[in-house]
This record gives structure tokens, sequence and C-alpha cells, in this order.
């Protein structure tokens, strides 16, 4: 197995991650299926084997059942990631665990578009639950956001 070169930066556990910080409020129309789509193209973590960052855009769809996942509160878990050493792939794994736990949605998609390193562009998602069914509102993405793909 290959090397990294002669330094490392240190990289905090997958253990900090909080979790605690997700809340929920309740979704006051229980029953009727919508979809939420949020995103933040604020994401940072580091990868474990070097400590060099990774930077991507997250976004997540879902179909909440009693509740919601309050935005302020996302955006503090997502903040805990920042210096923690978690692979790409590992890192939807473990969001979209989280959110499953929190808000028990009726089905979620979390995917991470992360920004090219060493000419190398990887997008990772994963789903849960069963997508929601052709009546459902159409999920897209913004047109009021700089330069991203619809």
């Amino acid at each position: 197995m290959t090397q990294p070169l002669d330094r490392r930066y240190d990289a905090a556990p997958v253990s900090s991650i909080d979790t605690r910080a997700l809340e929920t409020f309740p979704y006051e129309y229980a029953g009727k299926d919508i979809i939420v789509d949020i995103d933040t193209d604020e994401f940072t973590a580091v990868c474990p084997w070097s400590g060099l960052p990774d930077f991507g855009t997250i976004r997540v769809e879902y179909v909440p059942t009693r509740v919601l996942i309050e935005l302020r509160s996302f955006k503090y878990y997502l903040l805990s990631f920042r210096n923690v050493g978690i692979y790409q792939e590992h890192a939807v794994n473990r969001i979209l665990d989280d959110l499953v736990r929190c808000a028990s949605p009726k089905w979620m998609k979390v995917t991470a578009d992360y920004r090219i390193r060493g000419g190398v562009h990887t997008v990772v998602s994963r789903e849960h639950g069963s997508r929601p069914s052709a009546g459902a509102p159409p999920s897209r993405r913004h047109a009021a956001h700089k330069g991203r793909r619809a």
C-alpha cells in the first residue's frame, strides 16, 4: 500500500460527530406527503488518511411522517463533521443513518457532491425507504443557486 507524503494532519474521530445537535418539530400536515429538499454547499470533513479537507454540497430530500428536521440544528450537526476524519462514502451513510434515526421519514435520500480533488469528482448517494409515488411533487434543484446543475 502506498504511503502519504512526509506529513499528515490529525483528524478528529468519528465519535466527535454531534448527533445531539439535531432537533425536530411537529409536521402539522401528517398524512399529506411533501418532499422536503435541503442543501448546503458548506459541508467539510477531512480525509482520514491524509487529514486533507474534503469540501462538498450535501443534499437531503425526504418525505416526513410526523416531524420535520429543524434547519439550524441540521447546520450545527453538519458543522460537527468539520475536523472529523471520514471517507466520503462513509459520510453519506452516517448522515443518512443519523437523520433517519432523528426524523423517521417515509423516504429519505442523502447526496454528497464533493469538489474535485486530484482531478476526480465524486458524488455519493444513499436512500432509505420507498421512493415517493409519481404523484408526489418533483424534486428539483433551485435555479437561484449559483452555477449548480438542475
